[in-house]
């Protein structure tokens, strides 16, 4: 935070739009700088070249650590990173929470998972998660904008206090731009992938007054799941983006009721993340050539990213807000790795099995170590033990093993250190994040993977995401309005919190995380 605040003074401002009242916020999941560059390049009559030409493009953002969807969310709209939200990922484990279903709580034996994930919906096989709206999926603009009524509180962790079910929103720590912006008297609306994003409403559970949250891991007419084809999932952003022109239009998501444009509002595209992620697509490769250009399942993604663009900036023009909206465009988190010859798909099971069976040879009688493991192209481990034994124990196992993974083509290829250049475990664990010591949040071990390393057990993705590589942090950063301007100043996505209240001339520091990091408005807006 130091640097960027640093530099703040020597960085050219942007002219001031006439007044922003509203803040038009897009996180396009997967997308790295270099893509954004290449696209404006390549095509620099497209949309996105129009709002970096027009805006302050901060070429050397990133993201949190881990650089996950939840994480990376809840930074863009507390400004905080999470040792200070609490947010490490969608599945975690709480070592001071209850098993979900627990009734008798007192004297229960707390540690419990904490997930976050559309295993929590009503029923996930549907697009509106079990609310029954009829004539799916094309009718989901009609599903609530009231998401709590769509998780079971079955699959919530008890908070052994009030022996009660724990809400997402009730889990954040801090509080968000939504509810600072609802306390100014301006209205909010969000568009995301999960119920379990009700999250972001912030722990008076109020933030967000129209959150629209489609089932993206629901059953797809065609493919069976809006992310195995590209073409579906983009068909599945295309209702949220149908949901954000109504609201450009000052209507709620459905199109059905007035209720005047938002101050802060916007949405998540998830069609960049799964071309990134999916080996082929309708016949096409997916991810990226040789030369690191996208190939045409990604550019094909990139395009209808564009589309979007276009079409939000079209319908602000039609309804005189352009000069009034501020379009902030970033990612949660990007996705690795973008060479597909430094591809090694390593299957975790056989190696946490190995771990718990090492553990118990020496520990007769005792559980599994392993409580929760969230392995993605990063490793978080929850252990049974938190002692300082069992981390170091879980750390030299690890460390010590090799074997045989493939790549890209299937081919086998060997791996060492389970795939890890380090691992940090217990204490070092928590310093790592800059967490409190004893903070029942924090994972026991923390594994640094390998550049092109995914945890996975099939061949079904060539990338992913979570851990701290550039491939996996390095999101493009775009304000736009004004003249046009790169930024190369270090910033993390976390300021745009800050910064969306400061283009609102409401009070950055309203906001609890802001406080407690010293998160500073992104430098260069005019407004330092």
């Amino acid at each position: 935070m130091a640097a960027a605040g640093a530099v703040a003074a020597a960085v050219p401002a942007l002219a001031a739009p006439v007044r922003t009242e509203h803040v038009l916020l897009l996180s396009v999941d997967g997308l790295h700088q270099s893509d954004l560059e290449w696209y404006t390049r390549t095509f620099p009559g497209s949309a996105l070249a129009a709002l970096a030409a027009h805006g302050a493009e901060y070429t050397h953002a990133s993201t949190p650590v881990p650089s996950d969807s939840f994480p990376g969310m809840v930074g863009q709209v507390t400004g905080g990173n999470p040792a200070t939200t609490g947010i490490y990922y969608d599945a975690t484990y709480n070592r001071a929470l209850l098993p979900p279903g627990t009734t008798a709580c007192a004297g229960a034996k707390p540690g419990s998972t904490v997930d976050y994930t559309e295993d929590l919906d009503r029923d996930k096989d549907r697009i509106d998660a079990g609310q029954g709206v009829p004539n799916l999926p094309g009718g989901v603009l009609a599903m609530t904008g009231d998401p709590r009524s769509l998780i079971d509180p079955a699959g919530l962790p008890v908070d052994p206090k009030t022996c009660g079910p724990v809400y997402p929103h009730q889990y954040l720590r801090v509080n968000t731009v939504f509810e600072v912006a609802r306390q100014a008297g301006l209205r909010t609306a969000w568009s995301d992938k999960h119920p379990a994003y009700e999250m972001l409403n912030g722990p008076s559970g109020t933030g967000i007054e129209d959150l629209f949250t489609p089932e993206i891991n629901s059953k797809a007419p065609a493919s069976g799941d809006w992310t195995k084809d590209n073409a579906a999932t983009q068909q599945y952003d295309g209702y949220k983006a149908e949901a954000v022109l109504n609201e450009i239009d000052g209507f709620d998501h459905s199109g059905r009721t007035r209720t005047g444009t938002p101050g802060v509002f916007g949405m998540n595209f998830q069609s960049v993340s799964t071309a990134q992620k999916l080996p082929v697509s309708g016949g096409q490769p997916g991810g990226y050539q040789a030369d690191g250009a996208p190939g045409p399942v990604l550019r094909s993604a990139l395009d209808f990213v564009d589309r979007q663009l276009g079409a939000f900036a079209a319908e602000l023009r039609k309804q005189h807000l352009d000069r009034s909206t501020a379009v902030v465009l970033s990612a949660k988190h990007g996705q690795s790795p973008i060479d597909p010859a430094a591809l090694t798909r390593i299957d975790d099971a056989p190696l946490l099995s190995g771990l718990n069976s090492a553990w118990r040879a020496v520990h007769p009688g005792a559980p599994d170590l392993v409580a929760q493991s969230t392995d993605d192209d990063a490793m978080l481990l929850w252990f049974t033990d938190h002692s300082p034994d069992a981390g170091a124990f879980a750390r030299q196992y690890l460390l010590a093993q090799s074997g045989t993974g493939n790549g890209s083509t299937g081919a086998p290829k060997p791996f060492t250190h389970a795939g890890l250049t380090a691992a940090y475990a217990g204490a070092d664990a928590a310093r790592y994040f800059h967490a409190g010591q004893g903070d029942p949040r924090v994972p026991d071990l923390v594994g640094i993977a390998q550049h092109g390393v995914v945890y996975t057990g099939g061949r079904s993705k060539i990338a992913e995401h979570g851990g701290t590589a550039d491939d996996d942090r390095a999101v493009p950063l775009v304000v736009g309005g004004g003249h046009g301007v790169r930024i190369p100043a270090p910033v993390e996505t976390t300021q745009i919190a800050p910064t969306i209240l400061r283009l609102l001339d409401l009070d950055p520091r309203a906001l609890e995380a802001v406080r407690a990091e010293g998160t500073r408005p992104l430098p260069g807006l005019g407004r330092d």
